[in-house]
């Protein structure tokens, strides 16, 4: 069945021979689109276009971690939706998605490239990042691929790694709070998505009304603390023609909330000068700038109020600068 996301179809792959002729493959989880799935992704239509062939990418859901290891499931740091409009932002022309289950996991590499990248989608050549392992155990690699492409005449590219960038990195960043360096290695900034649900409203009883935003499982949110960012309605259901397309910087707050003892831990953000915005059941986009300082607990009211005004100017700075990260 396709389903289309934005400009990109979006097609949960169950099987049957192709029939829109042949096409340059891309194979990966592609967790977070970051700067080195980019590389192969870009690689991946620059090839395309010189074959005039059109690009797929090839992914999976659930992540493979959870259906191999239950419970391992690693921090998603994009949204399937949001995976896929990334992917087609560099030119992807569908994306194959393949249900991943324990069947699959137990496919070998080689009935796993005839199956997939021959019966289902033609490839002619296909591109991968230089640490590709695919099939049961994981017991293929690029050169596995390679032999496989003689056999069923496709060409097989290896992109070189980007140096320090990964998905498992980007999860470590994000876990110590280091949403700057999470952006250098995503190429843009980390986003949290959600519904904007009712909190407590204590903001907006201190001046300070926020958009509570209950995100899916498995969401990787940044460590404990007050950030500069931005908040965006994304375009879901029937969304207010004037929050369309609309990008607000914020000042978020991500923890418990110490100086009411919260126990429930929260993504707030408040829309810098913003009261009048009505969010509830709206999805929206929480994107990370920079960590302004750590949960504190204040001794009154009075001081917290001064300390999130301070948040408030230092966030205005931040979000102000040419430099910030979409």
């Amino acid at each position: 069945m396709a389903v289309l996301w934005r400009r990109v179809p979006v097609v949960e792959s169950a099987g049957g021979l192709v029939e829109q002729g042949r096409s340059v493959v891309t194979i990966g989880v592609f967790d977070g689109v970051h700067r080195g799935h980019q590389a192969v992704v870009t690689r991946t239509v620059e090839r395309a276009r010189e074959l005039g062939l059109r690009p797929v990418a090839v992914t999976f859901e659930p992540h493979p971690a959870e259906v191999v290891r239950p419970g391992s499931h690693p921090l998603r740091l994009t949204t399937p939706a949001r995976r896929a409009e990334l992917l087609a932002e560099l030119g992807v022309a569908e994306v194959r998605v393949l249900p991943f289950t324990l069947e699959l996991s137990r496919t070998g590499p080689a009935e796993f490239v005839q199956s997939t990248l021959v019966d289902q989608l033609g490839a002619a050549a296909v591109v991968v990042g230089e640490d590709f392992r695919f099939g049961h155990r994981a017991a293929g690699d690029a050169e596995l691929l390679r032999t496989l492409g003689e056999k069923y005449d496709f060409a097989v590219e290896a992109v070189p790694l980007v140096e320090g960038v990964s998905s498992t990195r980007v999860r470590e960043l994000l876990v110590e709070g280091d949403v700057a360096a999470a952006a250098g290695a995503l190429g843009r900034s980390h986003r949290v998505e959600g519904v904007v649900v009712r909190g407590y409203q204590r903001g907006r009883a201190l001046g300070f009304p926020t958009a509570n935003v209950e995100s899916p499982p498995y969401t990787a949110i940044p460590a404990d603390g007050i950030y500069a960012g931005w908040l965006r309605c994304i375009p879901v259901g029937n969304l207010p023609a004037a929050y369309d397309g609309v990008r607000w910087p914020a000042a978020i707050s991500v923890g418990t909330n110490p100086t009411f003892e919260g126990v429930p831990r929260t993504v707030e953000a408040y829309a810098l000068d913003r009261d009048d915005l009505e969010l509830y059941g709206t999805h929206v986009a929480v994107e990370f700038a920079a960590r302004l300082r750590g949960n504190l607990k204040f001794d009154s009211i009075e001081a917290l109020v001064a300390q999130m005004n301070a948040d408030v100017e230092e966030t205005r700075r931040i979000t102000a600068d040419p430099a910030g990260r979409a």
